[in-house]
């Protein structure tokens, strides 16, 4: 009889072991396909992390500062302003220059308002005589279109406004 038992203890012993065995070699498989699929994905993050970044990069409009001239196209440049220079369109676009302009073009429109030092290029000098020697219509494009920093105002003003803003500017220089 104790000869019985002590083979059921063995035998006991030896299943224990082998199933013991399958469960860590499941066990350790099961680790070793995470730490797989875990390293996968961050892999792929890190690429995808990556690509965006050199997406975003690559579509990014020219950085401030470039030397690159500004020109609106000819026709644009040909538009002629529908608004006459009168006491009241010059009112009108006195309140939206400071409004909307005054903080990167300056009060003179020297380009030296206070927000001006935070975009990293300097703001165009409205008052200056290249701005002088553009025409209605190539104003007009620019503030319409605008070009980074400057926001576009196509949609933000309306198109007599633009205008006013426009006859505004004209007197910048007298100033």
């Amino acid at each position: 009889m104790h000869y019985c038992i002590e083979a059921l203890r063995i035998a006991t012993q030896e299943f224990r072991e082998s199933h013991s065995d399958r469960y860590h070699t499941r066990k350790s498989f099961a680790k070793r396909q995470l730490n797989t699929q875990l390293c996968f994905r961050a892999k792929l993050l890190a690429f995808l992390t990556a690509l965006l970044g050199s997406a975003l990069f690559a579509v990014s409009e020219e950085q401030p500062g470039s030397k690159e001239k500004w020109t609106a196209p000819a026709t644009e440049a040909r538009k002629k302003n529908p608004v006459a220079v009168n006491e009241s369109s010059l009112t009108a676009g006195q309140k939206v220059y400071l409004k909307r302009c005054v903080g990167c073009h300056g009060k003179t429109g020297n380009g030296e308002g206070p927000n001006a030092a935070d975009l990293g290029i300097h703001p165009a000098k409205l008052s200056d005589a290249v701005v002088r020697e553009e025409t209605d219509g190539e104003l007009f494009y620019k503030i319409t279109v605008g070009k980074k920093p400057m926001p576009n105002y196509g949609t933000r003003l309306s198109s007599t406004d633009r205008w006013n803003v426009i006859n505004y500017l004209r007197t910048l220089a007298r100033r």
